[in-house]
């Protein structure tokens, strides 16, 4: 199968250094298309360059046909709140796995049965999610306008300078922003660290993660706040961007899949879910997406080669997904007051 999915993403011009293929379904016309009710749902807050070599060689392999329903990871869950069965969605596939957590009512426990060859910092205790890559959080700055070592901390993002320069995507909407609200007070020992920095942005917040790398690269933002793969994969592409991972500690909480409390389909959202933790779809993270898998023993030079340090060579913070869970909604309400409410954004 590994050679298959590569060749998938070879076939649409996926370079080396993490680059994205384009989607075309024209592959696929000579196909029958499945009547809507028998088609698998799947909800996403994965770019496009990440789910469609999944689905793609998921559909090959299993003759399943997936329709891909695209959002932020807090939108989709709330349009899931909001729709319950009526929107026909069957799995949940990306979105920090504290905000899955903290959604449990939404999901149907299963395990997988690659569970035991999970790392067990990624394992979910009570089989809500399984995890499908780590992703720690670092810090992004502009090679132009800032210098090397001017900001590898969390404590930098407090100088004057930075002030209302920040590339932060709105918590209240993106998964991973909330996930570095939480890594920043847990890695700072301060628990009113994220309010401080909310202070900082001076009012300043974007739509989605996927505004900062933009921001800090074109000069509009002087730092930000990402993912180390989305990060990874912007200078590969030759943005204007360096990372840094804080020194005080950063998270690498995993994204994870789920299979959606009344699915129409749920032999097929199981087979989903276990194959997003296939060895060898685990095994092209690093190298063509620039992720960390979560499965033991993938080899060290899978990870260097894609540019990722080893994981002993981060300073990695024990992170509570539970502790996160529990406390999503008082942190986001907070966030909202210091922010001015829900139009905060701009």
């Amino acid at each position: 199968m590994e050679k298959r999915l590569l060749m998938l993403l070879l076939s649409f011009m996926l370079l080396t250094g993490c680059s994205s293929p384009a989607r075309n379904d024209a592959v696929f016309s000579d196909v029958s298309i499945p009547a809507a009710e028998d088609r698998l749902v799947v909800f996403t807050s994965h770019r496009k360059e990440v789910w469609w070599p999944v689905v793609r060689e998921f559909e090959e392999e299993t003759g399943i046909w997936v329709d891909v329903v695209e959002g932020g990871t807090n939108e989709l869950l709330d349009r899931l709140v909001k729709g319950g069965n009526a929107l026909a969605a069957d799995v949940m596939f990306g979105g920090g796995v504290e905000s899955l957590q903290a959604h449990g009512e939404l999901f149907l426990p299963y395990r997988p049965g690659a569970e035991g060859e999970l790392d067990p910092r990624y394992r979910s205790e009570n089989g809500i999610w399984t995890p499908f890559s780590a992703l720690p959080i670092v810090l992004v700055y502009n090679t132009k306008l800032v210098e090397k070592n001017e900001i590898i901390s969390w404590q930098d993002l407090m100088k004057k300078e930075f002030r209302g320069k920040i590339a932060f995507a709105d918590p209240r909407r993106s998964g991973s922003s909330f996930t570095a609200l939480m890594t920043m007070n847990a890695a700072t020992g301060d628990p009113e660290f994220a309010d401080r920095f909310a202070d900082q942005l001076d009012g300043r917040l974007l739509e989605s993660s996927g505004d900062v790398l933009a921001e800090v690269s074109d000069g509009t933002a002087l730092a930000g706040i990402a993912l180390e793969e989305a990060a990874l994969r912007k200078i590969a592409e030759g943005a204007n961007i360096a990372l840094a991972y804080p020194a005080e500690g950063t998270s690498a909480v995993p994204d994870g899949t789920a299979v959606v409390r009344g699915t129409q389909h749920p032999e097929a959202a199981e087979r989903f879910l276990e194959f997003t933790v296939d060895r060898d779809v685990q095994e092209l993270l690093p190298k063509r997406f620039c992720r960390r898998p979560v499965l033991q023993n993938v080899a060290a030079d899978t990870l260097a080669a894609a540019g990722l340090p080893a994981p002993e060579t981060l300073r990695l913070i024990d992170y509570n997904v539970q502790d996160a869970a529990v406390r999503q909604d008082a942190v986001l309400m907070s966030w909202s007051f210091r922010l001015g409410g829900e139009e905060g954004a701009k």
